[in-house]
């Protein structure tokens, strides 16, 4: 099963994704911060790191560069809210895919899809 890694310090917002996610077959671990997920990048296995930009201690740019680090060849996938931010992260992180809010969760499961080139985690449509 495909793990993805979410970095969301929005509660409501971190368990509507993580909800989508689940339902379409990904396996999704979930944390309200950056610092919070470096740990779990060190001792579990990861396969997408989806992560909010702006957020508290550690922006999702510099996770996503850690993270890099920690585990060559991730996928990374950033969602924000803020264009200036977006640019910034296409800069920072080219082969990044961004997802701008606000969006359709059918948008955000579509993207993630597209980032393993399947139609849903599980292999259905």
């Amino acid at each position: 099963m495909i793990r993805i890694l979410l970095a969301e310090d929005d509660q409501v917002m971190r368990e509507y994704l993580t909800r989508a996610l689940e339902r379409a077959g990904y396996a999704v671990a979930a944390v309200d911060r950056g610092t919070a997920a470096i740990p779990l990048l060190e001792s579990e296995s990861f396969d997408l790191l989806l992560t909010d930009i702006v957020m508290p201690e550690m922006d999702g740019i510099e996770l996503a560069r850690r993270a890099a680090e920690l585990v060559p060849g991730l996928r990374v996938m950033f969602i924000t809210g803020f264009a200036a931010v977006t640019l910034k992260a296409g800069r920072e992180m080219p082969n990044a895919r961004v997802l701008s809010k606000p969006f359709h969760l059918r948008d955000l499961v579509a993207e993630v899809d597209r980032v393993f080139e399947t139609g849903s985690a599980t292999g259905l449509n």
